[in-house]
């Protein structure tokens, strides 16, 4: 395996939350024409709560097309990237890792339009949305981790740990 398996069930289970949400929206609300469980209605803690307001807002779609289906595409995308980080060679590692990373900026740039239009236009909040927008925002700061701290951290290995462990524990 070419990535630690903490970070690696880090990277799965972001994506995993993600599909959930968003397929659960899609299967529910979209084509069962039903509320969404566990998705509260009105006023708490200052913030609207209103899954209906936010999916049924002119903003949930493009093209015709739910956000929900797109996001579902985003984590499945994301679910394929991990594996091949995870179990493709060297330097199939490695090119997906800077694709992945690209593939995620993409969707962290999306949220926070998304956040202001729930916020400052529709003036309501979808649990369901918050949590694909969260596991967006945490599968990024994962990514950019990976990515970007230690020589060896894709592998798992931080520089002080390459010069404690033993030659059969790398």
């Amino acid at each position: 395996m070419r990535i630690s398996k903490l970070k690696l069930l880090l990277l799965v289970v972001m994506s995993a939350i993600g599909l959930w949400a968003s397929g659960t929206v899609l299967v529910i609300f979209y084509t069962l024409n039903q509320q969404l469980p566990y998705c509260p209605t009105g006023t708490f803690f200052g913030f609207n709560f209103d899954c209906g307001a936010v999916l049924s807002s002119s903003y949930s779609k493009i093209l015709g097309i739910p956000l929900e289906l797109l996001a579902m595409f985003y984590f499945i995308v994301n679910l394929g990237m991990v594996s091949l980080i995870a179990f493709g060679s060297e330097r199939v590692s490695r090119t997906t890792l800077e694709v992945m990373f690209g593939w995620r900026f993409i969707g962290l740039i999306i949220v926070p339009y998304l956040v202001f239009v729930e916020f400052f236009i529709i003036h309501a909040i979808c649990v369901y949305c918050t949590i694909m927008h969260v596991a967006i925002l945490a599968d990024f700061v994962v990514i950019s981790y990976l990515l970007f701290f230690g020589k060896h951290a894709l592998w798992g290995l931080d520089e002080l740990e390459e010069s404690t462990l033993a030659p059969e524990k790398l």
